[in-house]
C-alpha cells in the first residue's frame, strides 16, 4: 500500500465486512504558507478488498487540539448533495474529499493548534487517525469554529 500518511491504523475497529479493506491515505496537501492563506489536503479512500463497498453519506473530519475535539463542517456543495449520496466502491477503486482550511497564526486565541485529524467514513465503524503537520488553523470569528470545510466524496480514476 503506498501512502504518504496511513496514519495509526492501531485506532481502527473493525469496519463492516464490505467496507473492511479501505485504505486512507491522508495527504500531502499544498499547506498554506503563511497565517490568512488557504491549504488543501486531499483524502483517498481506496477499496482492496473484494467486495464492492458503498459509503452513504458525507465523510466527517474531527481537529484534534490535544484538548478537544472539535467537528468540521461540510462545504456549500456536500452539504447540498445530502447525506444521501451514496459512493460505491469497486475492487481497487478510490474516491477522494479534500479538506480545505485558512491558516491561523501560531499560538493566538484566533487559532486552533491541531494535532491530529480524525477521518469518519459513512457507515464504517471506527476512525482513522492521522498526524496533522500544516500549522495552526484559523478559528472563525465566532472564537470556536474551526475555518475549514470538507468536500463531498469525487470519484478518482477511469
Amino acid at each position: 500500500m503506498t501512502a504518504c500518511d496511513d496514519g495509526d491504523k492501531g485506532q481502527d475497529s473493525k469496519a463492516d465486512s464490505a467496507c473492511a479493506e479501505l485504505s486512507v491515505r491522508f495527504g500531502p496537501g499544498n499547506a498554506a504558507p503563511a497565517a490568512g492563506d488557504t491549504g488543501n489536503v486531499p483524502v483517498t479512500i481506496t477499496n482492496g478488498g473484494d467486495a464492492e463497498c458503498v459509503l452513504e453519506g458525507l465523510p466527517g473530519v474531527e481537529l484534534d487540539s490535544g484538548d478537544a475535539m472539535t467537528a468540521v463542517a461540510a462545504d456549500e456543495a456536500a452539504e447540498s448533495a445530502g447525506a444521501k449520496k451514496k459512493t460505491t466502491l469497486v475492487k481497487e477503486a478510490s474516491t477522494s474529499f479534500t479538506l480545505t482550511y485558512v491558516r491561523g497564526e501560531g499560538g493566538g486565541t484566533k487559532s486552533l493548534g491541531v494535532r491530529r485529524v480524525k477521518i469518519h467514513l459513512p457507515g464504517v465503524d471506527g476512525t482513522r487517525d492521522f498526524k496533522w503537520s500544516y500549522g495552526d488553523v484559523a478559528l472563525k470569528s465566532d472564537g470556536q469554529t474551526p475555518d475549514a470545510t470538507v468536500s463531498g466524496f469525487q470519484q478518482s480514476g477511469d
